[in-house]
Formats: C-alpha cells, structure tokens, sequence
C-alpha cells in the first residue's frame, strides 16, 4: 500500500486523468483501484516483451535474404560498395584517379567489404538478440553465452544454406568473422544498458531524491 500511495505522490496528474477516464468519484477510486490498474498495464507489458524478439527475427530474415543471393548477384553488389568507397575518397581527396585506377583499388579492398560486412551484419543481429534478453532479466555470462549461442548458430545455419546457392561456397573464416561481429554487438549492449541502466552513481542520486521526498 505505500508503493501505491508513493505513486500518487511522485504522479498525482497521471491517477486524476484515470480516475476522470474512468468516471468513478473520488471516493470510489481508492488505492485498490489504483493497484488494480496497474496490475492491469504489468500483464499488458507482459503480453508486449515477445514483441522484442521482432527487430532480431527481421534480421535473420535480412541475413537470409543477402545469403540466397547468387555468387554473381552478391559479388556485383560488394564490388558496387566497393567501388564507391574508392570513388568517395577521390572526390573528397581530390586525386584525380583513372577509372582503371579506381577500379584497381576497389578490387583491393573488395575481399575486407565482404567481410567488414559480415561482421556488421552479425553485430547488428546481436544487438536485437541482447537486447530483448535484457528485458526478460538476462543480464551478464549468461547474456553473453545466450546470445552468442544463437547467433553462431545462425552463422553456421547460414552458411550451410549458403553451401547450396549457385556461386557460393560455406567458410569457416565467414564464421569467425559473423562471431566477431556478433562479439561487439554483445559488448555494446552490455555497456549501453550497464552505463544507462545500472549506473550505480545515478542509482544513488535517485534513491536519495526519493528519501528527501519522502521526509517532507
């Protein structure tokens, strides 16, 4: 009952506004109401964290999709990134390249855009995985270890389906690479959430801001 009565303290607009949505007198809506509607938005979250799996299962599909890719599809598409790369860095430093010379140089850095995308790929996979695992309460080792369990996994998926595409082969390097990628993602989400969730400095700032309020 003094959760509830602190809530009325810290947000008395937000309980008037569902008092007046709900048409009930003053002294109708009591505590019990108030704890009854907030039971009622914890099952409504519950019902919604499934839905944070959504943004991962979009980039499974997105993986996916580039591995169905041919070989020749695939190649064209890094060749193109690569290419505009080089092209970017001309302009900007102003060399005044040759096509020939240009496309010399995106060849060069062809292979490390293959794989600096595999990694982003993972990396990104990784941050949608960590993070709804977050908010079912999994935080540190076993963060770690569940999340890159499922993403390896995926990678290894992945490349066997690979194995059966027109033009393309299944790597072992590709799944180093994936791993890596997927490594940083996980180190991202635990510094984000560490640093702006479980910031123990800030934590204590606001458990004396709620002591101060409560005395007064």
């Amino acid at each position: 009952m003094n959760y509830y009565f602190f809530l009325l303290r810290q947000q008395p607009g937000f309980f008037l506004w569902l008092r007046r949505f709900s048409g009930l007198s003053e002294t109708v809506f009591t505590f019990n109401s108030a704890r009854a509607i907030l039971k009622a938005m914890k099952i409504i979250i519950f019902l919604l964290k499934p839905l944070s799996f959504l943004p991962a299962l979009l980039m499974m599909y997105i993986i996916f999709s580039f591995s169905a890719q041919t070989g020749e599809v695939s190649g064209e598409l890094s060749y193109k990134i690569s290419y505009q790369i080089v092209e970017t860095k001309n302009e900007l430093l102003n060399t005044n390249k040759s096509y020939d010379e240009l496309a010399y140089e995106a060849e060069e850095i062809h292979y490390y855009v293959r794989k600096a995308a595999h990694m982003t790929e993972y990396c990104l996979l990784a941050i949608a995985v960590s993070f709804p695992l977050y908010v079912y309460r999994i935080r540190g080792l076993a963060l770690f270890l569940l999340a890159g369990i499922v993403c390896v996994g995926f990678a290894c998926l992945d490349e066997y389906h690979q194995s059966f595409v027109a033009g393309r082969t299944s790597a072992y390097t590709d799944v180093g690479f994936d791993s890596l990628g997927a490594l940083i993602g996980i180190i991202l989400v635990q510094l984000f959430c560490w640093s702006t969730l479980h910031n123990p400095n800030a934590s204590r700032k606001s458990r004396r801001k709620k002591r101060r309020r409560r005395s007064r």
